[in-house]
């Protein structure tokens, strides 16, 4: 596994040469207490993927989870990992990935220790899973519904949803009542926290 193109503030961000960087040194800026979990999320996924979903369908998944890593200045901060595999090598494993960190501190400094697979082109999205197979609590939502989270946290009415989907005004109330209870969230507010925390939008 090699890294290629790194934008320069991450080198800033976290005080790494750029000329030294490999992946052991990113994984030894992130916090004691959260690496076993970011070991544990990327094997869950291979199994997740392999089992559930189909190895074939990786590259239609955006895959998101958080962990606290090291800024230059040595405290730590809460990021949110996103992933997206832009390519398959010619046995099915994996070849390039775009990943995001992005500091997530000014939205909330706990760490949920939860995944979420953000589905592309049509493919079902499985938020907050665990990574102990007892309690997993599973969101999946539809492709209109994450159409219509976007459009939420963009600010838009009800109406203007409508608009934009071409859709009636009461059809998007149902669906946002519906996302509502669906995510366990108390109000629009808190359902977009959370949605930006696990990288769905």
């Amino acid at each position: 596994m090699s890294i290629s193109n790194i934008s320069p503030s991450f080198y800033e961000m976290h005080d790494l040469n750029p000329e030294l960087l490999s992946i052991n040194n990113i994984l030894g800026g992130i916090h004691p207490e959260d690496i076993d979990f970011v070991v544990k999320a990327e094997t869950f996924l291979a199994h997740f993927f392999s089992e559930k979903i189909g190895r074939e369908k990786l590259l239609s998944y955006k895959i998101s989870y958080s962990y606290r890593a090291r800024l230059k200045d040595g405290n730590y901060v809460l990021m949110n990992h996103q992933a997206l595999m832009l390519t398959m090598d010619d046995q099915g494993g994996y070849g390039k990935s775009l990943n995001i960190n992005t500091c997530i501190d000014h939205l909330s400094n706990l760490n949920t220790y939860k995944i979420s697979l953000i589905g592309l082109n049509g493919e079902p999205s499985f938020m907050n899973l665990s990574l102990d197979g007892g309690t997993r609590s599973v969101i999946e939502f539809s492709k209109r519904e994450i159409d219509i989270i976007k459009l939420i946290s963009n600010g838009l009415s009800n109406q203007e949803i409508a608009d934009t989907l071409f859709i009636s005004a009461l059809t998007v109330k149902k669906h946002r009542n519906n996302i509502l209870t669906k995510s366990d969230s108390k109000n629009t507010a808190q359902l977009i926290k959370n949605c930006v925390v696990q990288g769905l939008i």
